[in-house]
């Protein structure tokens, strides 16, 4: 996967990625994840590789200070169509390169991003690094069973699957680094698929 075929990919999904990611147990797994963060007013909010702006659908965004980011204009252009007149903020960025300050957000949420972005330990290490001390990074993505190694038809399908945009076989936890003293994982939950689809709030340790 690389950035120019994502954004193919995603200009051709874009008209129908509600349907299959909004609807259904992906919706039900996005209402149980975040319509139970709270949120508080003025709060300053990250969402990366925000798509067509399922999960803003679901948070009192109105009362919250919101930047939006994604790499594929398409996408984009559908999540800007629906929240016109809002005031969330939203910008064409890769997720690999944020162009924020150390520590600026109080969330950072990314929700089925690490396993579509071509780097997902840089782009995991971008999160951090512009969430603020007392700050929480909420994850909603798939991933590969922790302890578990991929079974022979995952392996043989997971390249068929990555062309079209997507890695089956990512693992969080090597994107854990090896001293984590500055990181914890305050939750990891299964919202779907007996595992596959994780929920995982990170915070720092101050």
């Amino acid at each position: 996967m690389n950035n120019a075929w994502n954004k193919i990919i995603y200009r051709i999904g874009s008209p129908i990625y509600d349907f299959f990611f909004n609807s259904g147990i992906f919706l039900k797994a996005r209402k149980e994840i975040f319509q139970s963060i709270p949120f508080q007013p003025h709060q300053k909010i990250l969402f990366i590789g925000v798509g067509t702006g399922a999960d803003l659908e679901l948070i009192p965004y109105s009362n919250l200070d919101i930047t939006a980011i994604d790499y594929s204009p398409a996408m984009l252009s559908k999540a800007k169509k629906k929240f016109n007149g809002s005031p969330i903020k939203f910008l064409e960025m890769d997720a690999q390169h944020l162009s924020f300050e150390n520590e600026a957000f109080d969330y950072v949420v990314a929700s089925l991003v690490l396993s579509v972005v071509p780097d997902d330990h840089k782009t995991f290490q971008e999160m951090f690094r512009v969430l603020k001390p007392e700050g929480k990074i909420i994850i909603f993505d798939k991933f590969a069973p922790k302890d578990k190694k991929m079974s022979l038809p995952q392996k043989m399908i997971r390249p068929v699957i990555s062309v079209l945009g997507t890695d089956i076989g990512r693992s969080f936890e090597v994107l854990l680094p090896e001293d984590q003293r500055n990181i914890r994982v305050e939750q990891d939950t299964s919202v779907m698929l007996n595992g596959m689809y994780r929920k995982i709030v990170v915070g720092k340790t101050c």
